[in-house]
This record gives C-alpha cells, sequence and structure tokens, in this order.
C-alpha cells in the first residue's frame, strides 16, 4: 500500500513517527520544528506543518543561528533522546545555521535542519538568492553546512527522502556519530507529489545503544589502575550524556578516587560529593588542578581533552599514563591514550566489576584533597562575598547572590565570556543538570534561545540565562520567542561595557586592550573615550521583557528572588562594580596557550612573550 504526499508531507509524518528507546523508556524523537518562512520552504515544509495540525508542534524564531541554539539546548537537556527540527529559506536563513550547526557537532550535540535549496529542475538560472558557481553547477549556499554537519544530503528526487531521512535519523540516535544533520530539500521538489509506502510513515523505534568495551581493552584498563599510586577521574560531558552519574559515583568511591569535570562534565556528582574535586584546567580549581599535576594516571570519562581541560598539554606530568573511556573512538585514542571504547556507564560499570576488591592502595590521598577543597570553599566564599550591601556587585558576586538563592532545580546557562571561567571554578552544582555552560564552541549569543530549548525540555523549572552585554547584543532576538511561548526564562545581564574577557586576556598578551571596550572614540581615533549611553535593559523591556535594574548587592538580592519566582520572562539588569571588572579572585590555576608576538618594540608584548616562553616550556606531547 502506499500515500500519495508531498515530499514535505511525507517528511513531516515520517519525522513524528520517529521514536528513541533506551533502558526501556521509549519517546518520540523530534518533539517539535523550529522555524522561518521564505520562498525556499513556505510552500513546502510551511504548508505540510498546516496540512496536519496537531502532529509537529512549530516554534517561530527570529533569527535561524538562534532557532539552531535553541534546539541544542532542547537537546542536551534531554541528554540527547529527544530532538528539535529547523526549517530555513534557501539563501541567507539557510547560511545562518553554519554557526549553530557547528556549535551542535563540536558539542555532539543532534540537531535536524532543515534548509530549503535552489531549484532541483532549474527552470531558470539563477534564481534568487541562488549562489552560481561556474565549475560546480549543483553547489548552493548549504554546501557551507557540508563541514559541520555529522550527516548532509541534498534531496534530489522524490523516492531519494527515504534513504536520506533513514540516515539522518541514524546519526541523530547515534551518540558515538551525532551532531548536525542536514537534509538540503529543493523548493520544487518539497512540494513534488509520490506515492510513498506505508511502511516508511509508519513508526519506528530506534534503540540508543550501550556498547560495552572490549575485553583486552577493559583488561589493560584495570591492570593500569592498579598499577597507579595516584590516579584520578576526568568526567565529561559524556557522563552526562550516558545517564551514568551512579556508575561515576559507586567507581569513585570504590576505588577512592577524586573526580574533576570537564566544563560539559561539572554537576554529574554534586558539588559537596566526597570525591567531587571541581572543574580542572586552565578554569579549574586548585585542587583539581594540583591532583592532575601530581597524579601518574588520569582515567577520562567522556571527554574530549580540549586545551581549557588540559592545560594546552601542559597540566599533566611527562610519564603520566592516560585511560580514555569514551563512545567514540576517536576520542578514546586522543592523547596517546589506552583506549576504552564504551557507553560511559557501561564502561564505569566494567571497570568497577572488573577492579573488584582490588582497585589499588589509593586512598592515603582523600585526607589530602578533602583539606584542599575545603580551603577551595573558603576562597569561594571570600569572592561571593559584598560586605557593603550598599555597593555595586561585582561579577563574581552576582553569582554569589544568586548562589543563595537556588536550589537543585534551577539550570544555569552560560556560554562565553568571563562568566565560564567564574563558574568552572566557584559555581556549586547542586543538580546533574544544574549546570549548562556551552564551552565547546564558546558561542556568543547561545545563552538566551539556549534557555529556551531548555525550558521547553524541562517545564516549571528556574531557568537563567546569564550574559554579559557583548554577548546580548550579539543575539537577543529570541527574547521576543520567550514572550511569545509564554517562557518565564530568567536573563541576567552584566553590563562592564565591552568584550571584558577578552580585554584581560588582550592585557595579557601584550595587546593592551586593543578593541576590546564599548566607548566612544577619543582625539586621537581611539576606543577611550567614555562609555556607550546604551541601555540594554531597555532594549530587553522594548522586546516585551519585565526588566529589574538593581544598583547594590541588597537590590541584587531582592532583584534575583523576584525573577525566580516570576511567571513571565524577567530580566535582571546589573551595572557591575566597574566598567572594567572581569571577575573576582581567584584567577586562573593553570595555563592556555594563546600565543603571543615573538618580536614586538612594545614593552607590554616584550614582557608577554617572555611569560609565554616559560610556561610554553611545561607542554609535552602524548606520543
Amino acid at each position: 500500500m502506499s500515500v500519495r504526499l508531498t515530499v514535505a508531507q511525507a517528511l513531516v509524518r515520517f519525522l513524528a513517527a520517529q521514536y528513541t528507546e533506551r533502558d526501556g523508556v521509549r519517546q518520540r524523537l523530534i518533539t517539535a520544528t523550529w522555524g522561518i518562512f521564505g520562498h525556499g520552504n513556505v510552500a513546502g515544509i510551511g504548508q505540510a506543518l498546516v496540512e496536519y495540525p496537531g502532529l509537529m508542534p512549530f516554534h517561530q524564531g527570529r533569527n535561524e543561528q538562534a532557532m539552531v541554539h535553541a534546539a541544542v539546548g532542547y537537546a542536551r537537556q534531554s541528554n540527547r533522546l529527544r530532538v528539535h527540527a529547523v526549517t530555513t529559506s534557501i539563501g541567507p536563513g539557510a547560511t545562518n545555521l553554519v554557526t549553530g550547526a557547528a556549535l551542535a557537532t563540536v558539542n555532539r550535540l543532534p540537531v535536524l535542519l532543515l534548509p530549503g535549496d535552489t531549484f532541483a529542475s532549474r527552470p531558470a538560472d539563477p534564481v534568487l538568492q541562488q549562489l552560481e558557481v561556474p565549475y560546480a553547477g549543483e553547489t548552493s549556499v548549504n554546501d557551507c553546512l557540508r563541514p559541520v554537519s555529522r550527516y548532509f544530503d541534498r534531496v534530489t528526487r522524490p523516492e531519494a527522502l527515504v534513504p536520506a531521512a533513514l540516515a539522518a535519523v541514524r546519526v541523530l540516535t547515534d551518540p558515538a556519530d551525532t551532531g548536525a544533520v542536514t537534509l538540503a530539500l529543493p523548493q520544487d521538489v518539497q512540494a513534488e507529489a509520490y506515492d510513498w509506502p506505508e511502511e516508511f510513515l509508519a513508526e519506528r523505534t530506534w534503540t540508543v545503544r550501550r556498547p560495552r568495551p572490549d575485553t583486552a581493552e577493559l583488561d589493560a584498563a584495570v591492570q593500569a589502575v592498579g598499577k597507579a599510586r595516584r590516579p584520578m577521574i576526568i568526567a565529561g560531558g559524556g557522563v552526562r550524556y550516558s545517564a551514568a552519574q551512579d556508575a561515576l559515583s559507586t567507581l569513585a568511591r570504590t576505588a577512592g578516587l577524586p573526580v574533576a569535570t570537564t566544563q560539559a562534565g561539572k554537576g554529574v556528582l554534586p558539588w559537596d560529593h566526597p570525591c567531587d574535586v571541581g572543574g580542572i584546567g586552565h578554569t579549574g580549581t586548585a585542587t583539581a588542578d594540583a591532583l592532575a599535576r601530581g597524579s601518574d594516571l588520569v582515567i577520562g570519562v567522556g571527554t574530549r581533552l580540549t586545551d581549557f581541560t588540559t592545560a594546552s598539554g601542559t597540566l599533566f606530568r611527562p610519564d603520566t599514563r592516560l585511560v580514555n573511556l569514551n563512545i567514540t573512538a576517536f576520542d578514546a585514542h586522543k592523547q596517546a591514550a589506552l583506549p576504552l571504547v564504551a557507553d560511559a556507564r557501561a564502561g564505569l560499570e566494567a571497570l568497577t566489576e572488573a577492579l573488584g576488591g582490588h582497585p589499588g592502595d589509593h586512598r592515603q590521598d582523600t585526607a589530602h584533597w578533602a583539606a584542599s577543597k575545603r580551603e577551595w570553599q573558603e576562597r569561594t566564599d571570600a569572592a561571593y562575598a559584598a560586605p557593603d550591601p550598599h555597593a555595586r556587585p561585582t561579577q563574581v558576586q552576582v553569582l554569589g547572590v544568586l548562589d543563595t538563592l537556588v536550589d537543585g532545580s534551577d539550570i544555569l546557562i552560560n556560554a562565553a565570556g568571563s562568566l565560564p571561567g567564574d563558574l568552572h571554578r566557584l559555581w556549586r552544582a547542586r543538580s546533574d543538570d544544574q549546570y549548562h555552560v556551552e564551552y565547546g564552541y564558546s558561542c556568543m549569543g547561545y545563552e538566551i534561545p539556549a534557555a529556551i530549548g531548555v525550558a521547553l525540555a524541562a517545564p516549571g523549572r528556574p531557568v537563567w540565562a546569564l550574559v554579559g552585554d557583548g554577548t546580548y547584543l550579539m543575539n537577543p532576538t529570541e527574547i521576543v520567542t520567550a514572550v511569545q511561548e509564554g517562557l518565564p526564562i530568567k536573563l541576567v545581564v552584566l553590563q562592564n561595557h565591552g568584550y571584558a574577557s577578552i580585554g584581560g586576556l588582550s592585557e595579557a598578551v601584550g595587546a593592551e586592550r586593543f578593541g576590546t571596550d564599548y566607548r566612544h572614540r577619543d582625539a586621537f581615533g581611539g576606543f577611550t573615550g567614555p562609555p556607550l549611553p546604551v541601555d540594554l535593559g531597555a532594549n530587553a523591556a522594548s522586546l516585551g521583557m519585565r526588566v529589574l535594574r538593581p544598583r547594590t548587592v541588597r537590590d541584587l538580592r531582592e532583584a534575583l528572588a523576584d525573577a525566580r519566582s516570576a511567571t513571565v520572562p524577567t530580566c535582571v539588569y546589573v551595572e557591575t562594580e566597574t566598567p572594567d571588572t572581569v571577575s573576582g579572585p581567584p584567577p586562573a590555576q593553570a595555563w592556555w596557550d594563546v600565543p603571543v608576538a615573538e618580536t614586538s618594540t612594545r614593552p607590554s608584548a616584550v614582557k608577554a612573550r617572555e611569560e609565554y616562553d616559560r610556561h610554553v616550556t611545561a607542554r609535552r606531547r602524548h606520543l
């Protein structure tokens, strides 16, 4: 039997019938579609969504990149088991997807992109918004999405949708291969009718695998742990996506192992768990980084071991061995580690079982790291403290006030600026999904749309988007969507008049904060004049948000409490203590490689290069 539908109608019906199942829990995979319509998709996907009211929920976006960010926030909050689709027209709408697609793929988070495309039949050449490539007539702007997609296909004939759609869902549901998935849809093909087999449109369940480790790899890992004297664990986002928190806790307690966390992994153990030692690397805690420097074995679990995590290759000793437990073989083999290719939960359970009652003699360090952790919490308390309730708060004091108001139900979202460093070092995560910092791509403008996606995935929970003024100016448009959807997200805007984190980095590398402040030009053409008279709170209000304007620490406490209980989208607009404040103490505990000019006539650059040369000598490359 067959059903006659357009390509777009068939695609919508197919997507609505896809399900995931893991650990016996079955749920719909594509739960909604985001869209901005133009001539490249309005008569195809747009008409199909109208054709089947109620079959595919729809969210109206304002910016194509932001729609992808919202979908990514939703997928992350759903542990990659539920996904949103995003449809755009051909042209600038399609190319606006590229940044969001890169963010999704870098972070291994699934999102389905459905950009319109130019005519497959080429009735006129060129058509509106067509990119003409003299040596490749089939190329369109959508080809920009190829390198940032885990799967890409252009559906140039109706029957080609069947294998393309099945391949797309295979990648979306594969924990080892997921990311952005792109199906480019020529606008004439979208509207073309075809007789579709009913089997294609029937419900289909995709089992999300939990592969167990290879026996030989497991044996090698067990031997490495058994021989180690000072092993530790670095937990990444894979622990969260695998729902391996309990398995991680069991192994850490059984073997007496300290657990440090990456940005994506922070919160997989609560901050007060006896084995948790905080964030690691350039934005980590003194406790975690000191343990890493003294460790002879590092067990990575679900981490990509990025430069921030490894302090650009300077954090571990030359004789430190690594075991990488990762569902992706590409990541498991990094840093010449002993690979343990497996699902994080299955791998941790297998490792715990194999170690049995002989995990090695590691508990002699427990008292040491517990004392160090207590000292770090005291430093955090000192940074959070605001002695004068009538003074303007610093950025870290804003976090300190928020820390007193939240519980495990709150979710904090951030991606860029100096906030990721402050949060990774200082924030006390109360639940395994409270800490939502996108630091794989560190994309300015992610936070507000991501908060919408998270709020859709976790209705009823307080969702906070923490942004600086630079990030806010990049992408505030989805505030309108939050208002339209009635989502009571809480937006905290920290106004420090510029790219403050990059300003601090610029100063450290001898670039003297050039081009990083939001100021009027001076008499010499530089940017050292008075701060620009912008009012981002007024802007948020003009987009429909309720805006609170605390001026002091005491006002801030009242405003944040008000925002937390608000039932409408609410912005807390805070002028931090000084225009150039980046963050308070404590500073970075490990290095990060940002190359400095090798020759310069300016003293600041010469001094910065000397410091760079001192640090770079500690870098090692694992072979």
